[in-house]
Formats: C-alpha cells, sequence, structure tokens
C-alpha cells in the first residue's frame, strides 16, 4: 500500500513539473497590446515579442508569405528585427509586466512603460514597441 501510495505522489509530482515546463515565459503589458515570450532554443535563448495593434502596418516584402510587422525576435547575442510569422506569441495566461518594472532573462532585458516596451540583449541590440511606432536598433 506504501509503495502504491508513494508511486502516485512521485507520479503527481511529475505530471506538475512537467505542467511548469510548458507554461510560456514571458509576459504582457498591462495594456494586453505586448506580448513576449522567451524561447531556449539549443541553449540558445530567443526573445519574441508581438505587438497586435498598431496605427500604420508596415508594408509585408515579397519573399513573406505570411503576416509582417506586428512580430518582433532576437537572439541572446545577435541582431534584433521584424519577423514573417503565421503565429503569435500572444497569450492571457502570461503575467502583466506593470509599468515601469523591468524583466530579465538569460541576457534579455525589458522594460514595460506608458508608452510601450523597450527590450534588448546583452549586445545592447533589441527594439522598442509602441502603438504608433516600432523601431530596432
Amino acid at each position: 500500500m506504501h509503495l502504491r501510495l508513494f508511486t502516485s505522489l512521485a507520479l503527481l509530482a511529475t505530471a506538475d513539473f512537467a505542467r511548469a515546463q510548458d507554461r510560456p515565459i514571458g509576459f504582457l503589458t498591462p495594456s494586453k497590446n505586448i506580448a513576449c515570450q522567451f524561447f531556449s532554443d539549443n541553449g540558445q535563448g530567443v526573445l519574441r515579442c508581438d505587438i497586435m495593434n498598431m496605427d500604420a502596418r508596415p508594408r509585408r516584402p515579397v519573399d513573406c508569405e505570411l503576416d509582417w510587422g506586428h512580430a518582433f525576435e532576437m537572439s541572446a547575442k545577435g541582431s534584433a528585427g521584424r519577423i514573417c510569422a503565421g503565429d503569435t506569441v500572444m497569450d492571457p495566461s502570461l503575467p502583466v509586466l506593470a509599468y515601469g518594472d523591468v524583466w530579465q532573462r538569460a541576457g534579455f532585458t525589458c522594460r514595460s512603460e506608458q508608452t510601450g516596451v523597450t527590450c534588448f540583449n546583452a549586445m545592447q541590440r533589441g527594439f522598442s514597441l509602441a502603438r504608433g511606432k516600432q523601431e530596432v536598433f
């Protein structure tokens, strides 16, 4: 009986750990207009942020057959840029990063302000996202 109970508890703990691992890592802005998620790919971190509502969308390049303009991505040590994407990192289960607060993970830093979000990596490359303007630096 004790072995069966122990096995059941171990399976529950494993399931809880697996669910915790499946949770997205990132944040939403208080306005819920910008979402950012961190992904680990072969030990290399990637940060992607999507902005849902913009005053103007840039023209889609001919080589992009998906959505263009709303998604931005950067690696921990590389450059940042807009990406062609057919999905989104918008997830209502992400925690809200209050205005004035900073989020950090694996060399990435993001600051939430009422005017938008600015994120950069260890090389000081990144992007600033706001409804009125999006910049890559």
